[in-house]
């Protein structure tokens, strides 16, 4: 069977293949803020859901951005999680490079945060941005995998581009999510979350 593309959509004996669309869900936008809660919006309705960061400036030079996940509304955080996380980085000056695994933000059957970004610097100018995807949250028969990316202006003037995948270990439903940095607050920036179709 042969698929034919008009440059936007690609057709396969004429149905359409389009993926899937975004769906607007709700905005929030840091302002030297402790963390950022999504306790609405996450439900069966969609099996994907993914948040967009806009701009994450910490308050504190070299933070890290993390996530953490509840079942219970957000209540409590928490949950087990197993994951891996690699990056590549390269600095200004052209004199540091290197991609590797970093063994050190992963975890194994783990209930800390989830590092997303790490060394994001607090100059004027830096900041993070990138995105997370949550797999079907609300099932009760599956574990809850997610991936990630994040490109991030480092404190010592690097550009890094970072890679966190894994798994929530729960068959509860995931209904809540939380951002936070490693030390001190978000100062700026948005984060937007949308239901995949």
């Amino acid at each position: 069977m042969g698929l034919i593309s008009n440059g936007t959509t690609i057709f396969d004996n004429g149905t359409v293949n389009a993926g899937g669309s975004l769906n607007f869900i709700s905005k929030a936008t840091a302002s030297s803020s402790a963390s950022i809660e999504f306790t609405s919006g996450i439900d069966s309705t969609y099996k994907e859901y993914v948040f967009y960061f806009h701009s994450i400036h910490p308050q504190n030079d070299d933070a890290s951005l993390s996530v953490t996940f509840s079942t219970d509304g957000g209540s409590t955080y928490g949950l087990t999680k197993t994951s891996t996380y690699f990056r590549a980085y390269h600095n200004e000056s052209d004199t540091d490079t290197a991609l590797a695994y970093l063994g050190s933000k992963d975890l194994a059957q783990s209930t800390a945060i989830q590092q997303l970004a790490q060394g994001i610097g607090n100059d004027n100018d830096q900041c993070t941005a990138g995105y997370l995807h949550i797999f079907n949250p609300s099932s009760t028969t599956f574990i809850k995998h997610y991936i990630s990316r994040f490109n991030t202006y480092e404190g010592a003037n690097y550009s890094m581009d970072q890679y966190c995948a894994g798994y929530i270990n729960d068959t509860t439903a995931v209904n809540s999510i939380k951002f936070q940095m490693s030390s001190g607050n978000i100062d700026a920036g948005e984060i937007l979350l949308f239901g995949v179709n």
